[in-house]
């Protein structure tokens, strides 16, 4: 097991019986790498659930077609739950008797053109996709295979472009992630919000749209006060959420900035750090 570094006290809030909203990213926190959920996360997940004042929701940069079986392995496809998609474009309930098993509840799009232009002349053979909700994702050029769940479509740019979106993905796969953070910062990009992955993966979501401005609606809605807000994530699309959070984690092999804008690291996913963290979330705050 490994030791959890406290960065901070300064935002534990201690009461117990009230509802308490617990957010976690899926990809580098709830899985390895490589895909694998290990047994001691699921338990560890499941043992915080159980409790009748406690709201587990998956907020990540997933499709919903790619949340949904995280979700079920996790025991969370429990009617009305909601879970935030497509890094806070896309918030859904859990829905066994709708179409897909989920209802939409909040899709926040954009015109992903002028965008789109601007890094597609900086990056001419960077793979573009857009996403298709509850279908997969359009795309420009087949990606890597395992990269995108659903259905891949490809189609003309124009067509990649003809319609508001709730998010654009590049991939460049002769690039990296440092490479990619400096071209971004380099372009300035306006009117949208971006996140660049722990690989040379770009995705554009609409401007002021992140996971913690979903979050936002799901804690008003769950009647949750904003002091009894867990998050926990490894990635720079989870910098806004863990800000948002009353007490937030990062896992242990997350970049610099995101370490940074957390309350306490945890260890890293490889070692099941989410498990520490939800046990002293179920200790000192559930």
């Amino acid at each position: 097991m490994s030791t959890i570094e406290n960065v901070t006290d300064a935002h534990r809030h201690p009461v117990r019986d009230t509802a308490l909203l617990v957010a976690l990213d899926v990809d580098g926190t709830v899985l390895h790498h490589d895909g694998h959920l290990s047994e001691r996360v699921v338990a560890a997940v499941r043992a915080l659930d159980d409790l009748p004042h406690v709201s587990v929701v998956v907020a990540t940069g997933r499709s919903v077609v790619a949340a949904l079986p995280v979700m079920e392995q996790l025991g969370l496809l429990t009617p009305d739950r909601p879970a935030v998609c497509s890094n806070g474009a896309v918030t859904i309930s859990v829905d066994p008797a709708a179409e897909g098993g989920y209802r939409l509840d909040d899709v926040v799009t954009f015109d992903p053109a002028p965008a789109v232009s601007l890094v597609h002349r900086e990056l001419p053979n960077a793979l573009v996709a857009v996403e298709e909700i509850g279908v997969g994702f359009k795309v420009s050029t087949p990606f890597p295979a395992g990269e995108l769940w659903g259905e891949e479509i490809v189609v003309s740019m124009e067509e990649l472009l003809a319609d508001p979106v709730t998010r654009v993905t590049f991939r460049d796969p002769s690039s990296t992630s440092e490479e990619f953070s400096e071209l971004v910062e380099r372009m300035g990009l306006h009117g949208v919000s971006y996140a660049v992955g722990y690989s040379a993966w770009l995705d554009l979501a609409p401007e002021g749209v992140s996971k913690a401005s979903a979050l936002e609606q799901v804690r008003r809605r769950l009647g949750v006060e904003p002091h009894r807000t867990v998050a926990v994530g490894d990635q720079r699309n989870d910098v806004e959420m863990l800000v948002w959070a009353a007490r937030s984690y990062a896992m242990g092999q997350a970049p610099t900035e995101v370490i940074a804008a957390a309350d306490i690291v945890t260890g890293a996913v490889e070692e099941d750090g989410l498990v520490d963290a939800l046990e002293q979330v179920l200790d000192e705050l559930a």
